[in-house]
């Protein structure tokens, strides 16, 4: 039997009974926690925890011990958006955002997401997996415990296989949760460019067999936009994914108000990402579904789009996750910590709305709160340990410094790639 005990934390937070999979409306702002407290891994699980006041003697005594110091304890952070697997930065793409170059300008020049396909598609599945693992190595010591991966930068046969086996990799090489999403449907590729049905054929009728023959994909995205992929397309997209037991996800509403929402909300879509531009249509369609809005601040802020309306989705009782959307185009960075400040900054979202939007939802977005995203009895200790700070407010308050002093995955320190 492996354990551990962490003692003399300041306050352990996010503690949610196991039965609650989802926080919405005014139960987001509710962060239950105890002051003083300690909390017993045992078998990678999250076995006991309470008051140190009343700490069982023998604990101390017989169990491997770690010290929070003051700091805080909170589960770690539950990422349901990112596009990780990646031959190559874009940084000439930001110099010439810079220089007031617009999308379309970088697109004519190369640049954009097929400019992402290029590099993809001459890179090694080694060497993939290695860039790759890289970053989700910086990401998990940033906190994060849980992680959801996009293909999309394939966009042929082979490189869609390539990345999702990539991702297989990675969550047999990593100790955390990872899912994958097929998102073959994040562009047309330059040779389909006047031919939109051969690539929806093509997807339909070889891709998603593979994929479901290996079961290399949890899920299936589409990027449902103007000049990417219609409301039409996306449906059939969906229901062909269905077929072979993906449940869906669009990148919905990023630049324009599209139905992308209501065609998700109609597929019973586990979550609908972006909502950068969201109307009261699509406000409502969401509240009479089970659908989460997983919101990606850093994209606004690296974009300099708007942000999310997360307030108006809130206070209609939507559950509202938020995530890094990680990718080498529109958001460079893996930062969770920066997320949850931009989701107060920007969001105007409480502190416990936003951690809550980090952990318990997060999770729930990727269909895995039975198992992480909050302190519980039975739960993964998967935890991260901050530095002393005065409340819990600090940690979004102090962006750009990161107050992650320690983590632990499945009840272990974690210092490092396996």
């Amino acid at each position: 039997m492996s354990a551990l005990l962490i003692i003399n934390i300041a306050s352990l937070a996010g503690i949610h009974p196991k039965e609650t999979l989802l926080l919405k409306g005014a139960a987001m702002a509710d962060l239950p926690a105890i002051k003083n407290a300690w909390l017993l891994c045992k078998d990678g699980l999250i076995a006991d925890f309470g008051a140190m006041e009343n700490i069982p003697s023998e604990l101390s005594d017989t169990i491997p011990t770690v010290s929070a110091n003051g700091g805080y304890v909170l589960p770690s952070w539950c990422d349901s958006h990112t596009h990780i697997v990646f031959a190559a930065p874009r940084e000439e793409e930001f110099v010439m955002k810079i220089q007031g170059k617009s999308y379309e300008d970088i697109a004519a020049a190369g640049g954009g997401i097929l400019n992402s396909a290029r590099k993809l598609q001459m890179a090694t599945e080694d060497q993939l997996f290695e860039s790759a693992s890289a970053r989700l190595q910086d990401m998990i010591l940033q906190g994060t415990g849980a992680v959801e991966i996009k293909s999309g930068y394939g966009l042929s046969l082979d490189s869609e296989i390539k990345m999702l086996r990539v991702i297989r990799r990675l969550r047999e090489t990593f100790p955390i949760p990872v899912k994958a999403s097929f998102l073959a449907a994040h562009a047309f590729p330059q040779e389909y460019k006047n031919d939109h049905e051969a690539y929806i054929r093509l997807i339909i009728d070889k891709m998603l067999p593979q994929i479901a023959e290996e079961g290399l994909a949890d899920y299936m995205d589409v990027f449902c936009e103007q000049g990417f992929f219609s409301v039409e397309e996306t449906s059939r997209l969906l229901d062909a994914g269905a077929r072979y037991g993906l449940p869906p996800k669009i990148h919905a509403n990023q630049l324009s108000v599209s139905g992308a929402v209501e065609t998700g909300v109609k597929h019973h879509a586990v979550s609908v990402d972006h909502l950068e531009v969201t109307d009261d249509a699509a406000i409502e369609s969401l509240s009479g579904s089970n659908t989460i809005a997983t919101l990606l601040p850093s994209c606004s802020f690296y974009l300099n789009i708007p942000f999310a309306n997360a307030r108006g989705l809130i206070n209609a009782g939507i559950p509202v996750a938020v995530a890094t959307d990680f990718n080498p185009g529109s958001t460079p960075s893996g930062n969770m910590n920066f997320v949850v400040s931009l989701s107060c900054i920007k969001l105007r979202m409480l502190p416990e709305e936003a951690i809550n939007a980090a952990t318990i939802n997060g999770a729930a977005a990727m269909q895995i709160s039975d198992q992480a995203g909050s302190i519980a009895i039975g739960k993964k200790a998967n935890l991260m340990i901050t530095r002393p700070m005065p409340s819990l407010a600090y940690l979004p308050y102090s962006f750009g410094q990161s107050q992650v002093a320690m983590v632990v995955l499945n009840g272990k320190v974690y210092n490092g790639r396996p």
